[in-house]
């Protein structure tokens, strides 16, 4: 192999996890604060707003329901505004956010759910307001529950970016596309795959250490 086709290779593994990495960051700023406002504002909960709730569950699922490559081209005129341009990487990392945001959000909702709700009230009952609530007991209870979640969503990534490729977004799949492919070339093929599979592993394996570090917690 080639030195010209091995840097190609070490700058597509670079752009997979520069969009992975901002991509994971930006859907969990938006997708935790997303996925507590869902479980609270339910009816019976410590800020119930049906109407909210509804609105934001709607939005949720409407989220969720598009397949990402359809989805990547159904923005494409909004990821142009936002990037400045529909292709590569930069401009990948907007409808890999786009779809993480939901997918986040209602994993967090899965994991306040396992919360007991004896908890919540003793809380109550103690004087706590909502916002401590939330901070003091819903995320410290819930925090394994939410790594494990944002895991999931990094690993999903992982794979999405991988689509990307197939539409211009950079990184692996689109070298994997291009250079291996549609030039027949396996052997680039194969090394695209064992890299995104090493990388999947690394992902889920940090997850699973930081999971097992906040249950000593």
């Amino acid at each position: 192999m080639s030195s010209a086709m091995i840097n190609l290779i070490l700058q597509a593994t670079l752009d997979t996890l520069y969009m992975v990495g901002i991509s994971s960051v930006v859907s969990a700023l938006f997708g935790v604060p997303l996925g507590v406002l869902l479980y609270v504002t339910r009816p019976g909960q410590i800020l119930p707003q049906a109407a909210l709730n509804q609105v934001l569950g709607i939005v949720t699922n409407i989220g969720r329901s598009i397949p990402f490559i359809i989805l990547m081209v159904a923005i494409i005129p909004f990821t142009r505004m936002v990037a400045g341009t529909s292709i590569g990487t930069n401009a990948a990392i907007v409808p890999l956010t786009i779809a993480a945001i939901p997918f986040v959000a209602r994993l967090v909702e899965s994991a306040l759910n396992e919360i007991p709700p004896g908890l919540i009230e003793a809380a109550q009952s103690m004087g706590a307001k909502p916002y401590q609530i939330v901070t003091k007991v819903l995320l410290p209870e819930a925090r394994g529950g939410i790594i494990t979640g944002l895991t999931i969503t990094v690993v999903t990534l992982v794979s999405y970016s991988a689509m990307a490729g197939a539409v211009g977004g950079g990184g692996l799949g689109d070298l994997g596309i291009r250079y291996g492919y549609n030039r027949f070339n396996p052997t680039v093929m194969l090394i695209t795959v064992v890299i995104l599979v090493v990388m999947v592993q690394g992902f889920q394996s940090l997850g699973d250490y930081l999971v097992r570090k906040s249950d000593r917690k």
